[in-house]
Protein backbone atom coordinates (compact mmCIF):
# COMPACT_ATOMS: atom_id res chain seq x y z
CA UNK A 1 0.00 0.00 0.00
CA UNK A 2 1.33 3.40 -0.95
CA UNK A 3 2.34 5.69 1.88
CA UNK A 4 0.39 8.91 2.30
CA UNK A 5 2.36 12.04 3.12
CA UNK A 6 0.71 14.26 5.74
CA UNK A 7 2.03 17.78 6.24
CA UNK A 8 1.12 18.41 9.86
CA UNK A 9 3.34 21.16 11.32
CA UNK A 10 2.16 23.83 8.89
CA UNK A 11 -1.45 22.70 9.22
CA UNK A 12 -1.37 23.02 12.99
CA UNK A 13 0.04 26.55 12.73
CA UNK A 14 -2.73 27.49 10.31
CA UNK A 15 -5.27 25.79 12.54
CA UNK A 16 -4.17 27.76 15.61
CA UNK A 17 -4.33 30.99 13.68
CA UNK A 18 -7.83 30.18 12.47
CA UNK A 19 -9.14 30.56 16.01
CA UNK A 20 -9.10 34.29 15.45
CA UNK A 21 -12.05 33.79 13.09
CA UNK A 22 -14.42 33.19 16.02
CA UNK A 23 -17.09 35.84 16.71
CA UNK A 24 -18.77 36.31 20.06
CA UNK A 25 -22.41 35.42 20.55
CA UNK A 26 -24.92 37.99 21.72
CA UNK A 27 -24.48 38.78 25.42
CA UNK A 28 -27.63 38.34 27.50
CA UNK A 29 -28.53 40.75 30.28
CA UNK A 30 -29.25 38.96 33.57
CA UNK A 31 -28.96 39.86 37.23
CA UNK A 32 -26.91 36.72 37.86
CA UNK A 33 -23.29 37.50 36.95
CA UNK A 34 -22.20 33.86 36.77
CA UNK A 35 -24.94 33.00 34.29
CA UNK A 36 -24.15 36.15 32.31
CA UNK A 37 -20.47 35.16 32.12
CA UNK A 38 -21.31 31.62 30.99
CA UNK A 39 -23.64 32.83 28.26
CA UNK A 40 -21.10 35.38 27.00
CA UNK A 41 -18.59 32.57 26.46
CA UNK A 42 -20.86 30.83 23.95
CA UNK A 43 -19.37 31.50 20.54
CA UNK A 44 -19.91 30.76 16.92
CA UNK A 45 -16.66 29.53 15.43
CA UNK A 46 -15.43 28.60 11.97
CA UNK A 47 -12.40 26.36 11.73
CA UNK A 48 -10.69 25.47 8.40
CA UNK A 49 -8.01 22.78 8.31
CA UNK A 50 -6.16 22.30 5.00
CA UNK A 51 -5.13 18.76 4.09
CA UNK A 52 -2.44 17.76 1.60
CA UNK A 53 -1.48 14.20 0.69
CA UNK A 54 -0.07 11.97 -1.99
CA UNK A 55 -0.52 8.34 -3.00
CA UNK A 56 0.15 6.50 -6.25
CA UNK A 57 -3.47 5.54 -6.90
CA UNK A 58 -4.77 9.11 -6.36
CA UNK A 59 -1.81 11.33 -7.18
CA UNK A 60 -1.66 14.65 -5.34
CA UNK A 61 -4.68 15.19 -3.08
CA UNK A 62 -5.74 18.68 -2.03
CA UNK A 63 -8.62 19.21 0.37
CA UNK A 64 -9.91 20.89 3.47
CA UNK A 65 -11.83 20.05 6.61
CA UNK A 66 -14.09 22.91 7.70
CA UNK A 67 -16.16 22.93 10.88
CA UNK A 68 -18.70 25.57 11.87
CA UNK A 69 -19.91 25.49 15.49
CA UNK A 70 -22.97 27.40 16.74
CA UNK A 71 -25.92 27.33 19.17
CA UNK A 72 -29.54 27.09 18.05
CA UNK A 73 -31.05 29.02 20.97
CA UNK A 74 -29.30 32.39 21.00
CA UNK A 75 -32.63 34.25 21.24
CA UNK A 76 -33.67 32.32 24.35
CA UNK A 77 -30.45 30.68 25.57
CA UNK A 78 -30.32 27.63 27.80
CA UNK A 79 -26.99 26.86 29.50
CA UNK A 80 -27.58 23.12 29.04
CA UNK A 81 -27.84 23.33 25.24
CA UNK A 82 -24.98 21.62 23.44
CA UNK A 83 -23.26 23.26 20.50
CA UNK A 84 -24.33 22.28 16.98
CA UNK A 85 -21.86 21.73 14.14
CA UNK A 86 -21.66 21.66 10.36
CA UNK A 87 -18.65 19.80 8.95
CA UNK A 88 -17.66 20.08 5.27
CA UNK A 89 -14.80 18.06 3.75
CA UNK A 90 -14.13 18.53 0.01
CA UNK A 91 -11.08 17.11 -1.77
CA UNK A 92 -9.77 16.76 -5.33
CA UNK A 93 -6.81 14.89 -6.84
CA UNK A 94 -4.60 15.32 -9.88
CA UNK A 95 -6.13 12.08 -11.25
CA UNK A 96 -9.49 13.90 -11.66
CA UNK A 97 -11.06 12.29 -8.60
CA UNK A 98 -13.36 14.18 -6.27
CA UNK A 99 -15.22 13.75 -2.99
CA UNK A 100 -17.35 15.97 -0.82
CA UNK A 101 -18.74 15.10 2.59
CA UNK A 102 -21.18 17.31 4.53
CA UNK A 103 -22.18 16.37 8.08
CA UNK A 104 -24.64 18.14 10.38
CA UNK A 105 -25.08 17.63 14.13
CA UNK A 106 -27.90 19.78 15.52
CA UNK A 107 -29.13 20.18 19.11
CA UNK A 108 -32.26 22.21 19.89
CA UNK A 109 -32.75 24.24 23.08
CA UNK A 110 -32.23 22.18 26.21
CA UNK A 111 -31.19 19.23 24.00
CA UNK A 112 -34.84 18.25 23.55
CA UNK A 113 -34.30 17.23 19.93
CA UNK A 114 -31.17 15.91 18.25
CA UNK A 115 -30.74 15.74 14.45
CA UNK A 116 -27.87 14.33 12.40
CA UNK A 117 -27.37 14.34 8.64
CA UNK A 118 -24.76 13.25 6.12
CA UNK A 119 -24.57 14.05 2.40
CA UNK A 120 -21.70 12.42 0.54
CA UNK A 121 -20.48 12.08 -3.02
CA UNK A 122 -17.23 10.39 -3.91
CA UNK A 123 -15.47 9.32 -7.07
CA UNK A 124 -12.45 7.78 -5.45
CA UNK A 125 -10.39 4.60 -5.77
CA UNK A 126 -10.03 2.17 -2.89
CA UNK A 127 -8.26 -1.10 -2.22
CA UNK A 128 -10.34 -4.28 -1.97
CA UNK A 129 -8.65 -7.07 -0.01
CA UNK A 130 -11.41 -9.68 0.03
CA UNK A 131 -13.77 -10.87 2.76
CA UNK A 132 -12.84 -12.23 6.18
CA UNK A 133 -10.17 -11.69 8.81
CA UNK A 134 -7.27 -13.35 6.97
CA UNK A 135 -7.04 -11.29 3.78
CA UNK A 136 -3.61 -10.75 2.21
CA UNK A 137 -1.95 -7.52 1.20
CA UNK A 138 -0.41 -8.93 -2.00
CA UNK A 139 -3.78 -10.01 -3.44
CA UNK A 140 -5.48 -6.62 -3.06
CA UNK A 141 -7.20 -4.96 -6.02
CA UNK A 142 -7.51 -1.27 -6.84
CA UNK A 143 -11.22 -0.63 -7.34
CA UNK A 144 -13.00 2.47 -8.64
CA UNK A 145 -16.01 3.55 -6.61
CA UNK A 146 -18.67 6.19 -7.23
CA UNK A 147 -20.95 6.66 -4.23
CA UNK A 148 -24.00 8.80 -3.48
CA UNK A 149 -25.11 8.77 0.16
CA UNK A 150 -27.90 10.51 2.08
CA UNK A 151 -28.34 9.77 5.78
CA UNK A 152 -30.78 11.42 8.20
CA UNK A 153 -31.36 10.72 11.90
CA UNK A 154 -33.63 12.37 14.45
CA UNK A 155 -34.25 11.66 18.12
CA UNK A 156 -36.42 13.28 20.80
CA UNK A 157 -35.87 13.14 24.52
CA UNK A 158 -38.57 10.90 25.97
CA UNK A 159 -37.68 11.19 29.64
CA UNK A 160 -34.57 11.97 31.63
CA UNK A 161 -31.55 10.92 29.56
CA UNK A 162 -33.48 8.63 27.16
CA UNK A 163 -34.02 9.48 23.49
CA UNK A 164 -36.00 7.66 20.78
CA UNK A 165 -36.14 8.35 17.07
CA UNK A 166 -35.87 7.16 13.50
CA UNK A 167 -33.28 7.01 10.71
CA UNK A 168 -33.17 6.88 6.91
CA UNK A 169 -30.14 5.89 4.84
CA UNK A 170 -30.00 5.86 1.03
CA UNK A 171 -26.79 4.77 -0.68
CA UNK A 172 -26.00 4.11 -4.34
CA UNK A 173 -22.67 2.58 -5.40
CA UNK A 174 -20.94 1.78 -8.67
CA UNK A 175 -17.80 -0.39 -8.74
CA UNK A 176 -15.32 -1.39 -11.44
CA UNK A 177 -11.71 -2.54 -11.64
CA UNK A 178 -9.11 -2.81 -14.38
CA UNK A 179 -6.65 -4.44 -11.95
CA UNK A 180 -6.44 -7.98 -13.37
CA UNK A 181 -3.79 -9.04 -10.87
CA UNK A 182 -5.94 -8.60 -7.75
CA UNK A 183 -8.67 -10.66 -6.12
CA UNK A 184 -11.64 -8.47 -7.10
CA UNK A 185 -12.16 -9.77 -10.64
CA UNK A 186 -11.75 -13.44 -9.67
CA UNK A 187 -13.84 -13.48 -6.49
CA UNK A 188 -17.61 -14.15 -6.63
CA UNK A 189 -19.26 -11.17 -4.95
CA UNK A 190 -22.88 -10.12 -4.51
CA UNK A 191 -23.60 -6.98 -6.56
CA UNK A 192 -20.00 -6.76 -7.75
CA UNK A 193 -20.82 -3.82 -10.05
CA UNK A 194 -22.72 -1.95 -7.34
CA UNK A 195 -26.32 -1.32 -6.38
CA UNK A 196 -28.57 0.74 -4.15
CA UNK A 197 -30.12 0.38 -0.70
CA UNK A 198 -32.58 2.28 1.49
CA UNK A 199 -32.52 1.49 5.21
CA UNK A 200 -35.44 2.58 7.41
CA UNK A 201 -34.58 2.32 11.10
CA UNK A 202 -35.58 2.95 14.71
CA UNK A 203 -33.13 4.27 17.31
CA UNK A 204 -32.89 4.26 21.09
CA UNK A 205 -30.27 6.30 23.00
CA UNK A 206 -29.21 6.83 26.61
CA UNK A 207 -27.01 9.90 27.03
CA UNK A 208 -25.89 11.49 30.31
CA UNK A 209 -22.48 12.78 29.17
CA UNK A 210 -21.27 16.06 30.62
CA UNK A 211 -20.08 17.17 27.17
CA UNK A 212 -20.45 15.68 23.72
CA UNK A 213 -17.13 16.87 22.26
CA UNK A 214 -14.56 16.19 24.99
CA UNK A 215 -16.42 13.98 27.45
CA UNK A 216 -15.05 13.62 30.98
CA UNK A 217 -17.75 11.54 32.63
CA UNK A 218 -21.00 9.82 31.72
CA UNK A 219 -22.51 7.18 29.45
CA UNK A 220 -23.66 7.17 25.83
CA UNK A 221 -25.45 4.05 24.55
CA UNK A 222 -27.10 3.72 21.14
CA UNK A 223 -29.01 0.93 19.42
CA UNK A 224 -30.27 1.21 15.83
CA UNK A 225 -32.18 -1.51 13.99
CA UNK A 226 -32.95 -0.89 10.30
CA UNK A 227 -34.65 -2.77 7.47
CA UNK A 228 -34.09 -2.32 3.72
CA UNK A 229 -37.30 -3.43 1.90
CA UNK A 230 -36.99 -4.97 -1.54
CA UNK A 231 -39.10 -2.25 -3.22
CA UNK A 232 -36.56 0.39 -2.10
CA UNK A 233 -33.36 -1.67 -2.35
CA UNK A 234 -31.63 -4.05 -4.72
CA UNK A 235 -31.51 -6.67 -1.94
CA UNK A 236 -33.79 -6.98 1.13
CA UNK A 237 -31.53 -6.56 4.15
CA UNK A 238 -31.61 -6.09 7.92
CA UNK A 239 -28.88 -4.50 10.02
CA UNK A 240 -28.19 -3.83 13.68
CA UNK A 241 -25.74 -1.20 14.96
CA UNK A 242 -24.91 -0.94 18.67
CA UNK A 243 -22.44 1.54 20.16
CA UNK A 244 -21.47 2.59 23.65
CA UNK A 245 -19.04 4.86 25.50
CA UNK A 246 -18.27 5.44 29.16
CA UNK A 247 -15.95 8.05 30.67
CA UNK A 248 -14.40 8.33 34.12
CA UNK A 249 -12.71 11.52 35.36
CA UNK A 250 -9.94 10.72 37.83
CA UNK A 251 -8.96 14.35 38.33
CA UNK A 252 -9.29 17.74 36.65
CA UNK A 253 -6.74 16.67 34.05
CA UNK A 254 -7.06 12.88 33.77
CA UNK A 255 -9.87 11.06 31.93
CA UNK A 256 -10.30 7.41 30.95
CA UNK A 257 -12.78 6.50 28.22
CA UNK A 258 -14.15 3.17 26.98
CA UNK A 259 -15.78 2.61 23.60
CA UNK A 260 -17.40 -0.44 21.99
CA UNK A 261 -19.18 -1.16 18.71
CA UNK A 262 -21.10 -4.05 17.16
CA UNK A 263 -22.42 -4.04 13.58
CA UNK A 264 -24.29 -6.88 11.86
CA UNK A 265 -25.74 -7.24 8.35
CA UNK A 266 -28.30 -9.98 7.70
CA UNK A 267 -30.01 -11.23 4.54
CA UNK A 268 -29.98 -13.98 1.92
CA UNK A 269 -27.67 -12.02 -0.40
CA UNK A 270 -25.23 -9.55 1.16
CA UNK A 271 -23.65 -6.90 -1.12
CA UNK A 272 -19.91 -6.90 -0.43
CA UNK A 273 -19.73 -3.09 -0.13
CA UNK A 274 -22.32 -3.02 2.69
CA UNK A 275 -20.51 -5.57 4.86
CA UNK A 276 -19.22 -4.03 8.12
CA UNK A 277 -15.60 -2.89 7.73
CA UNK A 278 -12.81 -2.69 10.28
CA UNK A 279 -10.63 0.39 10.56
CA UNK A 280 -11.06 4.17 10.48
CA UNK A 281 -9.90 7.25 12.39
CA UNK A 282 -12.33 6.60 15.26
CA UNK A 283 -11.96 2.94 16.22
CA UNK A 284 -9.43 0.25 15.25
CA UNK A 285 -7.04 3.00 14.24
CA UNK A 286 -4.04 1.65 12.35
CA UNK A 287 -6.05 -0.41 9.85
CA UNK A 288 -6.95 0.54 6.29
CA UNK A 289 -10.74 0.86 6.15
CA UNK A 290 -12.07 -2.36 4.66
CA UNK A 291 -8.86 -4.36 5.02
CA UNK A 292 -11.05 -6.79 6.93
CA UNK A 293 -14.80 -7.00 6.32
CA UNK A 294 -17.52 -9.57 7.00
CA UNK A 295 -21.11 -10.04 8.10
CA UNK A 296 -20.42 -9.01 11.70
CA UNK A 297 -17.99 -6.58 13.30
CA UNK A 298 -17.12 -6.33 16.99
CA UNK A 299 -14.53 -3.95 18.47
CA UNK A 300 -13.64 -2.17 21.69
CA UNK A 301 -11.05 0.34 22.84
CA UNK A 302 -9.89 2.37 25.82
CA UNK A 303 -8.30 5.83 25.70
CA UNK A 304 -6.55 7.81 28.42
CA UNK A 305 -6.42 11.60 28.06
CA UNK A 306 -4.31 14.03 30.08
CA UNK A 307 -4.94 17.75 29.88
CA UNK A 308 -1.93 20.07 29.45
CA UNK A 309 -2.45 23.76 30.21
CA UNK A 310 0.89 25.63 29.92
CA UNK A 311 -0.65 28.99 30.94
CA UNK A 312 0.98 30.67 27.94
CA UNK A 313 -0.11 33.55 25.74
CA UNK A 314 1.23 33.41 22.17
CA UNK A 315 0.86 36.51 20.00
CA UNK A 316 2.82 36.31 16.74
CA UNK A 317 1.43 38.02 13.65
CA UNK A 318 -2.05 36.51 13.05
CA UNK A 319 -1.69 33.97 15.87
CA UNK A 320 -3.18 35.17 19.18
CA UNK A 321 -4.04 32.24 21.46
CA UNK A 322 -3.65 30.77 24.91
CA UNK A 323 -2.93 27.18 23.88
CA UNK A 324 -4.35 24.21 25.72
CA UNK A 325 -3.61 20.60 24.77
CA UNK A 326 -4.38 17.04 25.76
CA UNK A 327 -2.16 13.99 25.38
CA UNK A 328 -3.79 10.64 24.63
CA UNK A 329 -2.86 6.96 24.59
CA UNK A 330 -5.24 4.28 23.35
CA UNK A 331 -5.48 0.53 22.83
CA UNK A 332 -8.17 -1.75 21.51
CA UNK A 333 -9.05 -4.92 19.68
CA UNK A 334 -11.59 -5.99 17.08
CA UNK A 335 -12.66 -8.72 14.68
CA UNK A 336 -14.96 -9.42 11.76
CA UNK A 337 -16.73 -12.76 11.37
CA UNK A 338 -19.50 -14.60 9.55
CA UNK A 339 -22.58 -15.88 11.36
CA UNK A 340 -21.76 -18.91 13.56
CA UNK A 341 -18.02 -18.38 12.97
CA UNK A 342 -16.98 -16.21 15.91
CA UNK A 343 -13.40 -16.93 17.07
CA UNK A 344 -11.37 -15.21 19.77
CA UNK A 345 -8.29 -15.87 17.63
CA UNK A 346 -9.70 -13.49 15.03
CA UNK A 347 -9.27 -10.40 17.21
CA UNK A 348 -6.69 -7.88 15.95
CA UNK A 349 -4.76 -5.41 18.13
CA UNK A 350 -4.78 -1.64 17.81
CA UNK A 351 -2.75 0.82 19.88
CA UNK A 352 -1.23 4.24 19.60
CA UNK A 353 -0.91 7.76 20.94
CA UNK A 354 -1.80 11.28 19.95
CA UNK A 355 -2.21 14.92 20.83
CA UNK A 356 -5.25 17.20 20.82
CA UNK A 357 -5.36 20.99 20.51
CA UNK A 358 -8.42 22.87 21.83
CA UNK A 359 -9.27 25.46 19.21
CA UNK A 360 -12.63 26.27 20.86
CA UNK A 361 -12.14 25.71 24.58
CA UNK A 362 -15.67 26.63 25.64
CA UNK A 363 -17.30 24.11 23.27
CA UNK A 364 -14.44 21.63 23.86
CA UNK A 365 -13.73 21.34 20.13
CA UNK A 366 -10.36 19.85 19.22
CA UNK A 367 -8.06 19.05 16.35
CA UNK A 368 -6.60 15.57 16.76
CA UNK A 369 -3.39 13.92 15.54
CA UNK A 370 -3.07 10.17 16.20
CA UNK A 371 -0.54 7.55 15.19
CA UNK A 372 -1.63 3.92 15.53
CA UNK A 373 -0.28 0.46 14.77
CA UNK A 374 -2.08 -2.83 14.24
CA UNK A 375 -1.18 -6.44 13.58
CA UNK A 376 1.81 -7.71 11.64
CA UNK A 377 0.88 -10.59 9.37
CA UNK A 378 3.51 -13.05 8.20
CA UNK A 379 5.42 -11.67 5.23
CA UNK A 380 3.84 -8.21 5.52
CA UNK A 381 4.77 -4.92 7.13
CA UNK A 382 3.00 -3.99 10.33
CA UNK A 383 -0.27 -2.21 9.64
CA UNK A 384 -0.27 1.42 10.79
CA UNK A 385 -1.83 4.79 10.19
CA UNK A 386 -1.43 8.53 10.82
CA UNK A 387 -4.64 10.51 11.36
CA UNK A 388 -5.30 14.25 11.30
CA UNK A 389 -8.92 14.87 12.26
CA UNK A 390 -11.38 17.34 13.72
CA UNK A 391 -13.07 16.21 16.97
CA UNK A 392 -12.36 13.31 19.30
CA UNK A 393 -12.41 9.67 18.22
CA UNK A 394 -15.31 9.03 20.62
Amino acid sequence: MCKILHITALLILLAIGAKAQQDSALKIATPQDSIHDSLSLRRRSFFPLPVLGYSQEKGLEIGAAMLYSFYTDNKHPNLATRNSTLNLIPAVTTEKQFKIDLKANIWTSGNTWHFKGNLRYQNYPLYFFGIGDTTHYDTRSLVSNIRYKVQLEGEKRITGHFYAGASVLYQHDTYSSSDNKGIYNTMPLVDKDGGYVTFLGLTGIFDNRDNENYTRHGWWLKLNAAYAPSFLSKQPLFKVEAQGTHFIAFSRKSTLGFNGIFNSLQGNALPFYLLPEMGNDNIMRGYYTGRYRNQNYLAGQAEYRYLVDPKMHIHIWFVDVKPKFALAAFAGSGTVFANHDFRFSGFKPSCGAGIRYFYDENAKLTIRIDYAVGEKRTGESRQKGLYLSLAEAF
